[in-house]
């Protein structure tokens, strides 16, 4: 049986580990923050604690067999009805996703504090720290580079051809994925084109060449809404 100190050490690290990662959390005002994070890496640890400490008593019967493995690996399983609670629908978008998986990764490491695992616990806490920080600036960085949009031309019947939209547009022909046109209530030719993989200049220009083209009334650009996102 571990001492009345070591217990207490473990269930603050894991508090103090869990809160690093609730305050990135915190900053960007999810409602899974700083407390939510502590509450999960302490409640892991204690959970450890029992379950490698608290049956030693029953082990050491005889004729008696226990796997000390099998409550905190219930940990695992059971903090996904947090994770569920933080990923919510938007407009049709998933948000919260990345808070989800650090409550489920905090777990972890709360575990690995309650097991008296500090070196893993603490390492994984700065991987994890890493990612939430460091990676989502990277990740925007990409995301501004490959995008997805819609853009509505209006124009006089037969001046914009689907070789000169395409010509205007200066892409790739794999990067327009959809294109239709229609005749709208006052007679002119109503073109929609749905790009994929496109940079914001790219976007841009592309608009700049369209609304220079003769023929051309009105080029309006709706955004590609993400069927799910990180936070």
């Amino acid at each position: 049986m571990i001492s009345e100190f070591d217990t207490v050490i473990r269930l603050l690290v894991a508090a103090l580990l869990g809160s690093l990662i609730g305050f990135e959390r915190e900053r960007l005002l999810w409602a899974a923050g700083m407390r939510t994070h502590m509450l999960v890496a302490v409640g892991a640890c204690l959970v450890m604690i029992v379950s490698a400490y608290g049956f030693e008593h029953v082990i050491k019967q005889d004729h008696v067999s226990l796997d000390p493995s099998r409550i905190a690996a219930q940990v695992v399983s059971g903090i996904g009805f947090l994770g569920a609670g933080a990923i919510m629908m938007r407009a049709e978008v998933v948000r919260g996703l990345t808070t989800a998986a650090s409550i489920w990764a905090v777990a972890a490491i709360g575990l690995a504090s309650g097991g008296g695992l500090f070196f893993a616990a603490g390492v994984s806490t700065a991987i994890i720290l890493a990612i939430l920080v460091i990676m989502k600036p990277l990740e925007n960085l990409y995301h501004a580079r490959v995008q997805s949009c819609m853009l509505t031309v209006r124009s006089e019947r037969g001046a914009l051809k689907p070789d000169d939209l395409k010509d205007n547009l200066g892409i790739h022909g794999g990067q327009i994925q959809q294109l239709m046109t229609t005749i709208d209530t006052d007679g002119l030719d109503l073109t929609t084109v749905q790009l994929v993989r496109v940079s914001r200049n790219d976007i841009r220009a592309a608009m700049t060449r369209l609304r220079e083209a003769p023929g051309i009334h009105s080029v309006v650009e709706t955004k590609m809404s993400a069927g799910a996102t990180e936070g």
